[in-house]
């Protein structure tokens, strides 16, 4: 029986490396998104103070709408990168990835890039409008059904 011993201690010692190794890379994926969301943080600050300077510029020279307009796509970006980084967050804290926070940064690029065309005056053909007003539809249908499936889970 002291073979099985010994067996028993291999088994054990090859455990620990494993968990080990495991708990190493857990710690190496945190810090990486906590590098990554520090940037995405600096980004977008230097993009809403660009964004508002610019602003500032643009209403001398232009209409307030032109200039509004470039303001609010600046603002939308922003947004997107902080709902990122809110996403980075969340699966820090909870070690798993929640699917809200991905709906809500398409459903905002969605009517960023709505709003962008809309404002430019491109012509866009009704089929590429079209997709994106169906993508508006699914993002938010997606967002009800979270919601009714995380208050059905809680009762």
């Amino acid at each position: 029986m002291p073979g099985t011993e010994n067996e028993k201690e291999g088994v054990r010692s090859k455990l620990r490396g494993i968990n080990g190794t495991i708990w190493m890379l857990e710690h190496a994926q945190d810090v990486i998104s906590i590098v990554i969301a520090i940037a995405l943080l600096g980004l977008a600050a230097v993009l809403l103070v660009s964004g508002i300077i610019n602003f500032i510029k643009q209403v001398g020279n232009s209409s307030i709408d032109t200039s509004g307009i470039t303001l609010l796509d600046r603002i939308l970006l922003v947004l997107i990168m902080v709902a990122v980084v809110r996403t980075v967050i969340l699966s820090l804290r909870a070690h798993r990835l929640a699917a809200e926070p991905f709906i809500v940064v398409g459903l905002i690029a969605v009517i960023r890039k709505i709003l962008f065309i809309l404002s430019t005056g491109l012509n866009i053909g009704t089929t590429q409008l079209a997709l994106l007003l169906g993508m508006v539809v699914v993002f938010v249908g997606a967002l009800i059904a979270i919601n009714r499936f995380e208050q059905d889970g809680l009762r």
